[in-house]
């Protein structure tokens, strides 16, 4: 297995000006000071990878950041992915086209609906073509005659997962740790598809553990699929790792009064507005471990912040 949080001999998409700002990269560390944490005597950072980039921000640009450069280096001009109609993954992929020259094609889950979405509509203004499917058909989506029959639709392409949930995009996700300069015993990261926790816990030095947020009822089937990921990507899993299914206030995209009060708490103590779907279900999560107990005194942790 490759030396923890390295990943070598890697190509990287070249830098360049982007509209409405450049990429920054190691993403800023933060620490964040609060009553709670103060009499738990804890210590919170926040790895802020939603300021990587305005249209590519977080996990999406760490997941598709080495798909980019596959493709490029096979040939490809057209990238295709998945995804459901409020996905990131698909409005960073639709960006990632327009910014390093490829077509790129969503193929959505679930019936068209009209007008598009917020998220729709930008992935359009960005040049994505959409194409749907129904939710029988989606759960067949990565079976050849499905990719063949888009093939036929749309010429050759490069495919990318949902969500960049790949080997490709695991090893992007393995470089966080190695980015941050202070010492921690606790990462915590939110998880759609998993791809980001099976990176991140791969990225871990030794003493150090990681935990992952789900924010879509009942997905202890996650657990089985991060495995499956290290195995893919690293050819063993890690045991450094937890899944956390507690905090999902209802399911994926779905929000309650006490998520959006959180929400606006720690707005106004912190300035700081947490993104809802992912990062502020993880971030409840966090703050409710370390007020229960389950991370010690004395410790230090990392939230990622993902976008």
């Amino acid at each position: 297995m490759e030396e923890r949080g390295v990943t070598k001999n890697l190509k990287r998409v070249p830098d360049r000006p982007l509209d409405g700002g450049s990429f920054q990269l190691p993403s800023p560390l933060e620490e964040l000071r609060d009553e709670v944490l103060k009499s738990c005597k804890v210590r919170l950072y926040l790895k802020r990878d939603d300021r990587i980039h305005p249209e590519l921000p977080g996990n999406k640009w760490r997941k598709l950041e080495r798909n980019l450069q596959a493709a490029r280096d096979l040939g490809f001009q057209s990238i295709l992915t998945f995804g459901g109609a409020y996905s990131n993954h698909i409005r960073a992929t639709a960006a990632a086209g327009h910014y390093f020259g490829f077509s790129t094609i969503g193929v959505i889950r679930g019936e068209e609906h009209l007008p598009l979405n917020p998220c729709l509509a930008y992935a359009v203004s960005r040049g994505m073509t959409l194409t749907y499917l129904d939710r029988t058909a989606y759960r067949e989506k990565d079976r050849p005659e499905v990719v063949e029959g888009l093939r036929s639709r749309f010429g050759d392409f490069y495919v990318v997962p949902e969500g960049g949930s790949n080997e490709l995009g695991v090893r992007g996700c393995a470089e966080i740790p190695g980015e941050i300069e202070v010492d921690f015993d606790v990462i915590c990261c939110a998880c759609g598809t998993g791809a980001t926790l099976a990176g991140v816990a791969a990225g871990l030095g030794g003493g150090q553990r990681a935990i992952g947020f789900a924010a879509l009822k009942g997905a202890g089937f996650l657990a089985g699929e991060i495995e499956k990921l290290q195995a893919r990507t690293f050819g063993e899993k890690t045991e450094n790792w937890s899944l956390n299914t507690d905090f999902h206030f209802g399911g994926f995209a779905r929000r309650t009064p006490e998520l959006d009060r959180f929400i606006e708490d720690v707005e106004r103590r912190h300035g700081l507005r947490l993104e809802w779907v992912y990062v502020a279900k993880m971030f409840y999560g966090v703050f409710a471990l370390i007020e229960g107990g389950e991370v010690g005194s004395g410790q230090s942790v990392v939230a990622v912040i993902t976008g």
